[in-house]
């Protein structure tokens, strides 16, 4: 049978956009559809904007850090709305690269949503083509709860383009997203109440790093509340009130929720051709991102198997050496770094001590809390920490995490040595780079008995 293309990926995102330049790469006829704007959820409403807001949050510390370095700092104030300006000009810009790729790389682009009719069939707007292989890149997206006057709230979708900066804010989730966008608001100047109804926020992380940045963001001034949660939500006036579930309340501005997303996978057309779902509503797929339907495939936060922008990428160029290169590989989601932009940030790759003790039994745990050296000579400032997990049999490390300046940057570097199976004693062999945080890493010599 011939087809309009070899290739139909919905969804132009960061794995969508991947896996259609490969795919062309190799020699495939390839069309893509989005329905919004080309970039996804990391460079429209993502990990690009976020990261920017949280740069620009950050300089009202600075400023104050700035003073004990003897730099006389008056008369500073913010202005929102050239924040929002000048992040909206950036995410158009990254949009017109997006495009410029596709086009560069002979990929059809459809600017409409696409609707799967069978199996090798796709309806785009009021055209109706056809493909040897479907690609499912939707992502996901927020949830949203049940609850009385819901309709009040936000989630980050909206937070990206408020007219004003809101006085006070309520931040509902205690996942990275929630972390993130007090530690926003709270640098900006609003007054913040984080409400998570958990135990204690980053739930999945390191034990050590969740209450050690539960500890920073109370020191940095957000109201962090854990086991509090929000019944319902009354507007009155200009102002919010939020009613918790204890029957206490707050009154606010703004109420954001960052409670989960989940993977967009309504009104695609999926049961026309078969396509099965796990009971979260996520695409089912096996190694190689093959769904239940030979032909159809699924990559990135649509299949809701690690959640984050680079793994998207790297499952869709998987796919397209699956595919159209003759070379099946199915993409490796363990040792996967990552890093939370909260305040201060978090970096980590491995197991957790939790997970690490589950899997191996006895591991041997190395870790440092300190005063980071920018901080020696400020009023206060936040604390830093290092933690290694090492599995004593083979001596390899399976665990590194970092709460403080840059972890982010530090964390990759890092990745690549637990990816590569590195052990202590390598660790111990490489010289550190002095004085920086992320020396305290190859430093560590004595093991943390919790004494």
């Amino acid at each position: 049978m011939t087809y309009d293309f070899d290739l139909f990926v919905i969804g132009a995102g960061s794995g969508g956009v991947r896996a259609s330049r490969i795919s062309s790469g190799f020699g495939a006829k390839v069309a893509i559809a989005e329905e919004f704007r080309v970039g996804g959820t990391c460079v429209i409403r993502g990990c690009v904007p976020k990261k920017l807001f949280v740069y620009a949050s950050h300089f009202s510390e600075d400023f104050e850090d700035a003073r004990n370095f003897g730099w006389t700092v008056e008369g500073v104030s913010h202005d929102w709305k050239t924040l929002i300006a000048n992040k909206d000009a950036e995410i158009d810009r990254l949009n017109g690269i997006y495009h410029n790729i596709l086009s560069n790389n002979n990929v059809t682009l459809y600017e409409n949503r696409a609707e799967i009719l069978d199996a090798h069939t796709v309806k785009v707007g009021s055209e109706t083509v056809t493909a040897k292989y479907i690609l499912i890149a939707t992502g996901g997206t927020p949830v949203m709860p049940d609850i009385p006057g819901i309709e009040y709230a936000i989630s980050s979708n909206e937070a990206f383009h408020l007219d004003d900066l809101p006085k006070r804010v309520v931040v509902v989730g205690g996942g990275y997203i929630a972390v993130e966008f007090a530690g926003i608001f709270n640098g900006l100047g609003s007054e913040v109440i984080q409400l998570y109804r958990g135990e204690q926020i980053l739930r999945g992380f390191d034990h050590d790093v969740q209450e050690m940045l539960a500890g920073e963001i109370r020191k940095k001034g957000v109201d962090l509340r854990v086991r509090s949660n929000p019944a319902k939500i009354e507007k009155s006036g200009d102002e919010l009130i939020v009613t918790l579930e204890d029957g206490s309340q707050i009154k606010t501005d703004a109420i954001m929720y960052a409670t989960g997303r989940k993977p967009n996978t309504e009104g695609l057309g999926l049961e026309n051709a078969g396509v099965k779902l796990k009971e979260n509503g996520a695409i089912a797929v096996d190694e190689f991102s093959r769904t239940s339907v030979e032909n159809i495939y699924a990559v990135g936060d649509v299949t809701d198997r690690v959640a984050l922008t680079p793994v998207a990428i790297h499952e869709g160029m998987a796919f397209a050496e699956t595919v159209f290169d003759g070379k099946a590989r199915a993409f490796d989601h363990s040792d996967v770094p990552s890093a939370v932009f909260s305040q201060p940030p978090v970096g980590t790759v491995g197991l957790s001590e939790a997970d690490a003790r589950e899997k191996y039994g006895d591991v041997d745990i190395y870790k440092s809390e300190f005063r980071p050296m920018k901080q020696t000579i400020t009023q206060g400032g936040e604390r830093a920490m290092v933690k290694l997990i090492v599995e004593p049999k083979s001596d390899r490390v399976v665990g590194v995490h970092v709460v403080g300046a840059d972890a982010g940057e530090i964390i990759q570097g890092f990745g690549v040595a637990v990816k590569m199976g590195a052990t202590k004693a390598q660790f111990d062999a490489t010289v550190g780079v002095h004085p920086t945080l992320a020396e305290e890493l190859v430093t560590l010599r004595e093991k943390y008995t919790g004494d």
